[in-house]
């Protein structure tokens, strides 16, 4: 059993004890140990494995078929829970990169679910989440090879992870093909990208919809506390 959560998973003390270093000093050619006052010993304490922060599956929804994006939002409370929040429609401008395999006109959604997730379970999150799309567009009669596009990840109080296929520079490899990225962290009072972060996912309005996931996350915490 892992330990609670606590904000200090790395801890350090210091410990005044008593040690005698023995250095020689010469004296009328006789070597003579030398004892020297007590000094300050620090003693490093080895981390313990504990529980990750509270965490929620976040879900991001992509497609220019509003069908599709209903169909996902059905597929998620049916096996994951019920949405504690939706976003809006965001119109995804940022490149044609998906255009080839998804169409033109694509809109993003984001679908918080209720409950406590564990990222331990993000692997069969995004592998669940990768049948679906297979199901999706063998079934619905889409021209675009790929209609729907699911990427599942999770928020926590300090950062939003995506899970992924791909393999990259800033990605950590989680097992079964699958890799994870902290992709947004949160720090003075806003949410902050990095140089590999989606161009997307550097936008205000995605920003203020996980600022309202965050502040849903808090409030469970606190209401447990």
């Amino acid at each position: 059993m892992l330990q609670p959560y606590a904000a200090a998973s790395y801890n350090y003390r210091k410990e005044q004890a008593g040690l005698c270093r023995r250095p020689v000093c010469t004296t009328a050619g006789a070597e003579k140990p030398v004892s020297l006052p007590a000094v300050a010993r620090i003693e490093f304490v080895m981390g313990v494995p504990t529980d990750p922060p509270p965490a929620m599956l976040l879900v991001a929804a992509f497609s220019r078929y509003q069908a599709a994006l209903d169909w996902a939002r059905q597929r998620v409370e049916q096996s994951w829970g019920n949405v504690a929040l939706q976003s809006p429609l965001f119109d995804f401008t940022e490149t044609a990169y998906y255009e080839s395999e998804m169409g033109s006109g694509l809109r993003k959604q984001f679908l918080l679910v209720e409950g406590d997730f564990d990222p331990a379970q993000l692997v069969e999150k995004k592998l669940t989440a990768n049948a679906w799309e297979a199901e999706y567009a063998a079934t619905a009669g889409h021209a675009e090879p790929r209609p729907l596009n699911l990427d599942p990840g999770y928020i926590t109080l300090g950062k939003l992870v995506l899970a992924s296929t791909k393999e990259f520079a800033h990605r950590v490899y989680l097992g079964r093909g699958i890799y994870a990225e902290v992709t947004l962290f949160y720090k003075h009072n806003c949410w902050q990208h990095h140089a590999f972060t989606f161009a997307d996912y550097r936008r205000a309005d995605y920003h203020q919809f996980f600022s309202r996931c965050r502040q849903l996350l808090k409030q469970r915490i606190q209401s447990r506390a």
